[in-house]
């Protein structure tokens, strides 16, 4: 079983307004995410939500996804990954930690992904575009234990250095995986590459 942990609890401060909830390709951030999620081979998504929680869960009721709160999202974004990880069902094999305010990121990119962390014996698999490291990540469940009690004032970039040796790098020809959204210009940027695109 590969789960996915969408981290959508932060406070959108940069960006002026809540940005999950921004206008995106006929619907919103959010469910233009967690939609792509839905249709790739993920068998279960959990969704982080913490600033605006209520809003946000209403905005995926309809959606297959479970929710859950962290009451400590203040506290940075590893707490909102710990938090995604002690929802993880027993039988999770695999967790995908992907970014809330990641709209261009695709079904057939976290397929591509699946198939590649099924297809070696590296536990961490990350995006690469251009020399650079990128999200969605995905990691065995074996790590979940340590990155719920290590890794402060890291977050996961502590759990790729305390394993340099179980990392294999996914080049893409995407540079979605290097694109959030912070500010008023990002949120510009995606809408014009949505555009470019035709979808």
């Amino acid at each position: 079983m590969i789960c996915a942990i969408v981290l959508a609890a932060g406070e959108s401060r940069r960006m002026g307004a809540q940005k999950l909830l921004l206008p995106f390709g006929g619907d919103t951030v959010i469910v233009r995410i967690v939609d792509q999620l839905l249709r790739s081979a993920l068998n279960e998504i959990i969704v982080v939500v913490g600033h605006q929680a209520n809003r946000i869960a209403a905005e995926l009721s309809n959606r297959r996804v479970s929710i859950v709160t962290n009451p400590d999202y203040k506290t940075g974004m590893l707490s909102s990954v710990r938090c995604g990880l002690r929802a993880l069902p027993p039988q999770c094999e695999a967790v995908m930690v992907t970014l809330g305010d990641q709209p261009a990121i695709t079904s057939r990119l976290v397929d591509e992904m699946i198939r590649c962390f099924a297809a070696t014996d590296k536990k961490i698999i990350v995006p690469v575009y251009g020399g650079r490291r990128g999200h969605p990540i995905l990691f065995s469940a074996r790590y979940r234990d340590e990155t719920l009690t290590r890794y402060d004032g890291k977050g996961l970039r502590g759990l790729l250095h305390s394993h340099p040796d179980d990392v294999l790098e996914m080049s893409v020809t995407d540079s979605a995986v290097l694109s959030d959204m912070d500010y008023p210009e990002d949120y510009r940027r995606e809408l014009a590459s949505l555009d470019a695109r035709g979808s």
